[in-house]
């Protein structure tokens, strides 16, 4: 398990999994569909992303192809340090 995959499991389970089993959560479930996370739970999602990772998360960028599950966050996450690099 990368780094970033191992962190983000460890945020969505601490602060969505409510008495889950994070270990149900696959690398490909859609956070909204499965209703781990809502609206409020992306702006949190967000938080700890810019603050974690030290990028800018833009308006046009909080799209569910960018935010919407483990596989997808780490994509982005890692396009955004490529950006910085």
């Amino acid at each position: 398990m990368n780094p970033i995959q191992s962190e983000i499991r460890n945020f969505v389970a601490e602060n969505f999994l409510f008495g889950e089993d994070p270990e149900s959560l696959q690398n490909d479930d859609s956070f909204l569909e499965t209703g781990i996370i809502d609206s409020t739970g992306v702006l949190e999602l967000v938080a700890f992303i810019e603050d974690q990772y030290h990028v800018e998360v833009d308006d046009d960028e909080l799209v569910p192809e960018n935010l919407d599950s483990i596989n997808r966050l780490i994509d982005f996450i890692d396009s955004k340090l490529k950006e910085l690099a």
